[in-house]
């Protein structure tokens, strides 16, 4: 097998991981206070490609000057973040919030039921009368992402390394960065880890639980705003049935990496990329998904808590 080839694969299984890893970290942000595994977190971040899809259109980006793009990028991330943010935020309060006290397996159906709602309001969407969505014509059909940011390549020797690349780990590390110091070293991050711990004594200290979870809810959305932009950037294609998939290898990666740890949704989100990376070349494709899951029964039946969890006891 040659070596350099092993290489490039590397370099786009990680980029491809890097993507999963931002959706990931909204999975683990809002487990790791309410453990409450937000099935709908996927098809949220399929409406924030639509809402990024339809700011490209509605800018007219596709024929943007290099120049434009690098201001107006910038601002649809920050848009689309601000639109995930808002609708996990009015989840959280009118759907959630009520059911806090509810079995954890009412909890579960509604979070099901809810990514249905979005999967259909995503194939609405999807008939939007815009040149980007092809008119309004096929709604179910999948669009095209215009590729802004092109095939440039920022190094072509023995190995190819391409500004998408560059792009995801630029957007995944920062963030990756600012919310480790969120959770470990602001008091809003102390609130959160005490609300996951014990709600009820946070509580009788003087936290706003509801706030806290609230602001939780609020920053996963944002992280799957923007996950949802680099996505449209890097993949160039969105349909309005992604989201279960992409949620599903989030979710898969925020497990292998050890659920409500920071750290180990991106390690996870890079294993699965890797993995999904390797198979896609020497594999059928159709056994990309087998594979993925293959290594994910594998590491969990050796690390039951994933590659960087630790035990903890069962609340109850």
């Amino acid at each position: 097998m040659d070596g350099w080839l092993i290489l490039q694969l590397l370099i786009e299984g990680l980029s491809y991981g890097m993507i999963i890893a931002l959706i990931a970290l909204g999975y683990t942000m809002v487990y790791g206070v309410v453990e409450l595994i937000n099935f709908a977190h996927g098809d949220l971040f399929m409406l924030g490609c639509y809402a990024a899809l339809t700011l490209v259109g509605g800018l007219g980006l596709a024929t943007a000057t290099p120049a434009t793009l690098w201001w107006a990028l910038p601002l649809i991330a920050i848009a689309c973040a601000a639109f995930g943010a808002l609708i996990n935020l009015g989840v959280e309060r009118v759907v959630y919030r009520p059911l806090r006290g509810a079995p954890k397996v009412t909890v579960l159906v509604t979070a099901i039921g809810l990514s249905f709602v979005f999967i259909n309001l995503g194939l609405f969407w999807g008939g939007a009368p815009m040149e980007v969505f092809g008119g309004g014509r096929a709604p179910s059909s999948p669009k095209d992402f215009p590729n802004l940011i092109g095939d440039t390549t920022v190094y072509d020797g023995v190995v190819r390394i391409a500004l998408k690349d560059v792009l995801v780990v630029a957007v995944t590390v920062p963030l990756l960065i600012a919310l480790t110091w969120l959770v470990k070293g602001t008091s809003l991050g102390r609130a959160m880890r005490a609300v996951a711990q014990a709600p009820t004594a946070a509580r009788l200290m003087g936290v706003d639980v509801d706030r806290v979870i609230a602001i939780t809810f609020a920053v996963g959305g944002a992280l799957a705003g923007i996950a949802a932009v680099v996505y449209g950037l890097y993949i160039t294609s969105v349909s309005f049935d992604m989201g279960f998939r992409m949620g599903l290898y989030a979710f898969t990666a925020a497990v292998l990496g050890g659920i409500g740890n920071l750290p180990g949704a991106v390690l996870g989100g890079l294993v699965i990329g890797v993995a999904r990376s390797f198979s896609d070349v020497f594999l059928p494709t159709e056994w990309t998904n087998a594979i993925i899951f293959l290594v994910l029964i594998l590491l969990l039946v050796f690390r039951p808590t994933g590659l960087l969890g630790s035990t903890a006891r069962e609340k109850v």
